[in-house]
Parts: structure tokens; C-alpha cells; sequence
């Protein structure tokens, strides 16, 4: 629109001061420029692009083939062509790299009518994350570069790749251990189905409770004694709140803290026993429903870094994976480790308020935490004393694993007034001796 306003302007000049040289090549010069329009827009419109790599489950390290064919379905050929296959550019450029691009996923060629070009590259994802490859930008215009036009084109596919697994050194933990089954010490859930004896009739006693062969036997009425419910399994609750991970370290206690939580799981998967999934942060597949990908850009730069970047995130609403038994629960909770990013908006004592009623009360609560504060250890103190048994586990890679008991950090000082127990990760082989240690009190 700039050349054509000032073409126009030349020649309103031309005209008044009448200077033919300059009226004709005006006239030259619009015409070239709605011409180039008209062609580039045939070109574009005859475009067709077709995308070969599919929704994926990947390991960390692993690396994929992606290949993207452009064809020209018009009549007429199309004289350059830039095509760009797009890739989150975070994951590309931040430190350390989530991703790496092997290949030319940039290619500038011509197209005859009815060919077709393929190209393709190979995706290596060297840590956890939901990735997005695609969509395919592409880029036109008239040989003279007066006149560009811009396409997005093939739906994008997606990788997820899963926290690494250690293995845990035990499966039982001493004391009140995260995961395992805890019989209560204090008699606040009852279960019916695990009858512990007979006692005699207590006024209140609803009449399904009464023992009538033992009333029938004794001549008195008497009544079932039910032993107390059991913990079996956990609810691990994982902050993931912007500010829970500052410094240096911020990226790297992240990713530790969702390795913790999805060993864990897979501990207690193996125990045949059930576990839930609660978190403050954003779950990246629900960001793209709700934002989507397709936009309508000015500029290629546009169109690629709209198609690349991470948008900051307001979510108040907390993702939530009810406890459940299975290897199929395992899976869903490790694709919502997979995807989950990092959120600005609910913090961890308001994500407990409103996540509370959905945790289950046979679990054991383990909340696995980049950062203690006042309001989170009065967050969890609140639930162990509605009754709940509850475990935090704190990151920091740059944290000592055993602290100075002479004089604790604030941060134990926080937790230990609450009656939290809680232990200390700050790598992953200490992620693998969490069962083998002796709970702090």
C-alpha cells in the first residue's frame, strides 16, 4: 500500500506541474504494482501444502523426521517461493535447549504447475515438554519485490515428551511415608467392609450396625466394630507457579520437581495403588484450544513469531487429575506432566482452596515445591488439620540435601511449625533415595 500511495502521489504531482516523463513511468510503475498483485494472489491461491509427521509420544533424547510437501495446483508457475516450517522459538533458543533442529526446515525454490516440493528436517527433544511443529508459513510475491503475500498453511502436529522415570531405591517409606498404606492413628474414617469385632451397644448406634447373632448369643444388644479406613496411594500436588522458581537454577528445579512427581507415580503404579494429579499450572493443550494457532499476519516475521512464542499465562483455574488405580491413570498423568507450563496467576494457597474438595481423603497429599513461603506452609497445615496425612517435598538443585539441623532455614522452620514432615531433592539420584530416608519431623 506505501508504493501504491506514492506512485499515486507522483503522478498527482506529474500531472499538475505536468511533467510527462514522470506521468509515464508512474503509469508504468502502478501498473506493475496491480499486476504483481493479481499474480501473487493467483499463486498463493493455487498452493497446496501437506504435512507427514503425525501426534507423537516421545522419550526424552529422541528425535523425529518431519517432512512437508508444497505443491502448485495453478496454471501458471510460480517464479520464487520461501517456505518455513515454524517451531516454538523458546524451545529453541532459551538455555539449556528443550530442542534442536537438524536440517533445512527453510527452503526457497519455483514451482512449475503441478509440481511439487518436499523438504524435511528432524526434530531432536532433549527435555519434557509439549511441542508444536508447525505450521508451514509461506512467502511469495513479484520478481521486482514490490509486493509480497503471506500463507499459513498444514495444520500443525505435536510431540509430547514425558519427565524422565527414575527408579526409586524401596518402594515403602518409614514413618508416615508419601506413598504406601498408613492405617490412621485416630479413628476418623470408619470401614464398613472390614469388620474388626463386636462391642456392646452404644445408644446412637444406627440399627444396620447391630450384631443380632451375637445380640441373640448374649442375650444384650450388640454391635460391629469396624476398623479404622486406610492412606493408600497419594494426591501429588506440584506448584508450578512463575515465582516458585526464580534464579538461575529456576529452569532446571522445574524440570526436577516434575521428574520427582512422575517417579513417585510411578512407584505407587507399581504398588497397584491409586494416585491423583493437582497443579497451578497451565496445561499447554488447553492454551492452543483456546488461542489457537491460525491468526491473520502482515509479514512472515509476524506469522513466525506469532507461531513460536509462549504467552504468558493468567490461568485461575488448577489442573486437576482425580486419584485413580491403573497403568492408564499413569499415562494421563504423565502427559499432564508433559504438558503443564508455567503460570502467573493462581498460587499455591489458592490453588488449594479451590483444588481441596476434589483430593481424595485415602490419599496422602505430597506437595512437591520449588519455593516455601508463609502461605504455603499455612496452606498445608490447613489440610493436615482437617485431616489429611500430608509430605512436602522441597526442590532446589541449589540446596543441600541434608540442611544445617543446628540452625534450620527458614524454610523448615515454616514447615516444622505446621507439622509438615518433608524431605529435600536436589538431583535426581536424590530423587531416587526418597524412599530409603527417614522422614524429617
Amino acid at each position: 500500500m506505501k508504493w501504491i500511495a506514492g506512485t499515486i502521489a507522483l503522478l498527482v504531482l506529474g500531472l499538475v506541474f505536468q511533467l510527462s516523463l514522470l506521468i509515464y513511468a508512474m503509469y508504468v510503475l502502478l501498473g506493475v504494482l496491480l499486476l504483481s498483485r493479481v499474480f501473487t494472489r493467483v499463486w498463493t491461491s493455487g498452493m497446496e501444502a501437506r504435512r507427514f509427521s503425525v501426534d507423537e509420544a516421545l522419550e526424552i533424547g529422541a528425535g523425529i523426521e518431519v517432512k512437508v510437501a508444497a505443491q502448485n495446483t495453478g496454471r501458471l508457475a510460480i517464479p520464487w517461493l520461501l517456505l518455513e516450517d515454524s517451531l516454538p522459538r523458546e524451545a529453541l533458543t532459551q538455555s539449556p535447549h528443550h530442542i534442536r533442529a537438524e536440517g533445512a526446515r527453510l527452503a526457497v525454490t519455483r514451482l512449475a504447475p503441478g509440481e511439487t516440493k518436499v523438504f524435511s528436517y528432524r526434530v531432536h527433544f532433549l527435555m519434557r515438554g509439549y511441542y508444536q511443529l508447525g505450521p508451514l508459513l509461506v512467502e511469495t510475491g513479484d520478481v521486482f519485490g514490490l509486493h509480497r503475500r503471506f500463507r499459513v498453511m498444514t495444520e500443525p502436529s505435536f510431540a509430547l515428551v514425558p519427565p524422565r522415570l527414575v527408579p526409586l531405591q524401596g518402594y515403602k517409606l518409614s514413618s508416615r511415608r508419601p506413598i504406601g498404606e498408613i492405617r490412621l492413628a485416630h479413628r476418623l474414617f470408619e470401614d464398613p467392609t472390614r469388620v474388626a469385632g463386636v462391642r456392646p451397644y452404644q445408644e446412637g448406634d444406627p440399627l444396620n450396625r447391630i450384631h443380632w447373632r451375637a445380640t441373640a448369643r448374649t442375650g444384650q444388644l450388640q454391635s460391629r466394630a469396624y476398623e479404622s479406613s486406610c492412606v493408600a496411594g497419594a494426591t501429588f500436588v506440584l506448584d508450578f507457579h512463575a515465582g516458585s522458581f526464580a534464579g538461575p537454577a529456576a529452569a532446571g528445579s522445574a524440570e526436577l520437581a516434575a521428574v520427582t512427581v512422575a517417579s513417585l507415580a510411578h512407584a505407587v503404579c507399581l504398588m497397584g495403588q491409586q494416585m491423583g494429579f493437582v497443579s497451578n499450572g497451565r496445561d499447554a493443550a488447553d492454551r492452543i484450544r483456546q488461542e489457537g494457532w491460525r491468526a491473520d499476519f502482515l509479514t512472515r516475521n509476524d506469522a513466525r513469531n506469532r507461531a513460536g512464542e509462549t504467552p504468558k499465562s493468567t490461568r485461575l483455574r488448577p489442573v486437576v487429575l482425580p486419584a485413580a488405580k491403573g497403568e492408564d491413570q499413569l499415562t494421563e498423568m504423565l502427559a499432564a506432566l508433559a504438558r503443564l507450563e508455567h503460570t502467573d496467576g493462581l498460587d499455591f494457597a489458592a490453588m488449594m482452596l479451590e483444588a481441596a474438595p476434589r483430593i481424595s481423603r485415602d490419599t496422602t497429599v505430597v506437595a512437591v515445591l520449588g519455593a516455601v513461603t508463609p502461605e504455603i506452609a499455612l496452606a498445608l497445615g490447613g489440610l493436615a488439620r482437617r485431616g489429611w496425612l500430608v509430605t512436602a517435598i522441597v526442590i532446589s538443585i541449589e540446596m543441600e540435601a541434608v540442611p544445617d539441623w543446628a540452625k534450620p532455614p527458614d524454610w523448615a522452620q515454616m514447615l516444622l511449625a505446621q507439622g509438615i514432615d518433608f524431605r529435600v531433592v536436589n538431583s535426581e539420584e536424590a530423587v531416587g533415595n526418597l524412599c530409603a530416608e527417614a522422614i524429617i519431623r
